[in-house]
């Protein structure tokens, strides 16, 4: 089961003993500021957790599946995930 950006403010809310409102505006700003330097193309990187990156994607042919067409999947950009070695290590100790 995923966790989610609501599970997130409780466990916040059960572990910093501050306003639910609170860790509502925490939890919503820290997605906020990620996703603003991402748009504007920058990398993000937590120390020993991990870096997101904007990578860009050319255009390329493709098949839709369920009718065999031939299409052209059009360029756009990607956010790629590369996870620290310490996350990997805690993940496989």
């Amino acid at each position: 089961m995923p966790l989610t950006k609501n599970e997130m403010m409780t466990m916040l809310y059960n572990q910093l003993n501050i306003s639910r409102k609170e860790c509502v505006d925490i939890v919503e700003s820290f997605f906020e500021i990620i996703k603003s330097e991402l748009e504007k193309g920058n990398p993000v990187m937590i120390s020993g957790f991990g870096k997101w990156t904007v990578r860009p994607k050319r255009e390329r042919k493709g098949r839709n599946p369920q009718t065999g067409e031939d299409l052209t999947i059009t360029a756009r950009k990607v956010v790629t995930f590369k996870a620290s070695p310490n996350l990997i290590s805690s993940i496989n100790p």
